[in-house]
């Protein structure tokens, strides 16, 4: 299921604690994004119809849980954005990060621990 960048930011949240009212959403997201409480349920309301997330009401509220998993999301966006811009592949795109971004150290150590790791799996 697609979740826009604006979604995505209420995904975090949700994923980082949850259930989590659209008040409390509101409130850290006026802070980050100056976004006010109509935005917030409009993305809600949103997400709800593409049952990304789950609310179960409270009293007077509803509370708001995710349904999609990060990982799942981190998958799909990933492969999505790997399929748009670099045909599938995955050396390009390291290749353009390295070029426009300094690999320190600790991203170097794990860019030959994971090939190392693949090509042990090959052996």
């Amino acid at each position: 299921m697609p979740i826009s960048d604006a979604e995505s930011r209420i995904m975090e949240l949700l994923w980082q604690e949850s259930p989590r009212s659209a008040e409390d959403l509101a409130a850290i997201l006026l802070k980050t994004q100056d976004w006010q409480p109509g935005t917030v349920k409009a993305l809600l309301n949103r997400m709800l119809r593409k049952r990304a997330i789950a609310a179960t009401r409270d009293g007077r509220r509803f509370l708001y849980r995710p349904l999609l998993a990060r990982e799942a999301y981190l998958t799909e966006a990933s492969t999505a954005l790997l399929d748009r811009l670099f045909d599938g592949r995955l050396a390009p795109l390291v290749a353009h990060f390295a070029r426009h971004r300094r690999l320190g150290r600790r991203d170097l150590a794990e860019l030959k621990r994971l090939i190392k790791e693949m090509d042990d799996d090959d052996a």
